[in-house]
């Protein structure tokens, strides 16, 4: 792929992200009834209702905790040359969510998280406060690590995933989910399909499985591998249910990650894919943010309306486009730095750097 090309598939991955977040918005925690009772099918931005507890009186196209945590990660990226740094990472989202609950929004960390900020509060080590967390936090916000790191070599890129998951979800189960996420991300910028950055989705969650803490939990790549191959069996109109009632759309990886790809397997349009994802009740805006970046690293700028992008930046007062270009030079440098012929001058096509 050329490099405006890979930019087009990255940018549109953190979009998707975005979109996807902001879709679900008005619906996030509430079940598939109360959704259906107060916004009938999502097809569009709409303000949270009366019923939205989280996110009450945010208006149409409003980002929550998915995408400002996944700038949160890109910004901290960069400045620490590629890595996360545990300690500053854990500071900066005790900065966040004082600054969250100062503004009075409800729009506060996760569960996992949560424990893991409160044990650093504590006095526990960042390094080890994230032994107990298995929901999707991490996924959530993992796109940046699928941007700057490239997919072609599974253990790296799963190491990368690691170290930006350690502070809150150092737990097979947590670092599965981001891996499968993350990979496929990065395979989709590099030109995979929706099912080969599936395949690599399943091989990353696999890896991560078998990474940082044991907790007990179903496997997220063979449900995973399951799903993708039950929920396009499933009629049209029985899958919101299906997802719902089968998969599972809570904060736990095994259910949300999983609910995420299999919704990606259906290969429809990808603003349709999001208002299902949006509309199937429980964590709504995760699951429609990570299916999202998904979406948008394999589709590029062509899965995105151009007025549905302007109205999310404008809403929300950021610029995609300059969180992603410093992205991509990491991911251009690690690229190079992974290449065995620009390490040995003697290689076969190597060349001087004088």
């Amino acid at each position: 792929m050329t490099d405006g090309t890979t930019h087009d598939h990255a940018l549109a991955a953190f979009q998707g992200l975005a979109i996807g977040d902001a879709l679900g918005m008005p619906t996030q925690s509430m079940s598939l009834e109360q959704i259906r009772e107060d916004h009938g099918r999502i097809t569009g931005f709409v303000d949270a209702g009366p019923r939205q507890r989280i996110a009450h009186g945010m208006p149409a196209a409003s980002i929550t905790d998915d995408t400002e945590q996944a700038v949160l990660v890109a910004r901290l990226l960069v400045e620490g040359d590629g890595r996360l740094d545990p300690t500053r990472f854990a500071e900066a989202l005790i900065e966040w969510e004082r600054g969250m609950a100062e503004k009075g929004s409800l729009d506060l960390l996760g569960p996992s998280t949560k424990t893991a900020v409160q044990r650093i509060l504590d006095g526990v080590p960042a390094s080890d406060a994230g032994s107990t967390g298995t929901t999707n936090g991490a996924a959530m916000r993992i796109t940046p690590v699928g941007i700057t790191t490239t997919a072609d070599d599974l253990d790296r890129l799963v190491d990368a995933v690691q170290d930006a998951s350690r502070v809150t979800h150092d737990t097979g189960l947590g670092i599965a989910g981001a891996s499968a996420i993350a990979a496929a991300v990065s395979a989709g910028i590099d030109g995979a399909t929706r099912a080969e950055a599936l395949d690599v989705a399943v091989a990353a969650a696999r890896s991560g499985a078998r990474r940082g803490h044991w907790v007990a939990g179903a496997s997220i790549a063979e449900r995973t591998a399951w799903a993708r191959e039950w929920l396009p069996t499933v009629a049209p109109e029985d899958r919101t249910a299906a997802i719902d009632g089968v998969i599972g759309t809570s904060v736990a990886s095994q259910e949300s990650v999983v609910a995420a790809l299999a919704l990606v397997s259906l290969d429809l349009d990808p603003w349709e894919t999001l208002c299902t994802a949006a509309s199937i009740g429980g964590d709504t805006d995760t699951i429609a943010a990570m299916a999202g970046a998904v979406l948008g690293a394999v589709h590029g700028a062509a899965a995105w309306s151009p007025d549905a992008v302007a109205q999310v930046e404008s809403v929300n007062g950021i610029r995609f486009a300059d969180v992603v270009a410093p992205l991509l030079r990491l991911r251009a440098r690690g690229a190079t730095s992974a290449d065995p012929t620009s390490a040995d001058p003697t290689s076969p096509g190597a060349t001087s750097a004088h």
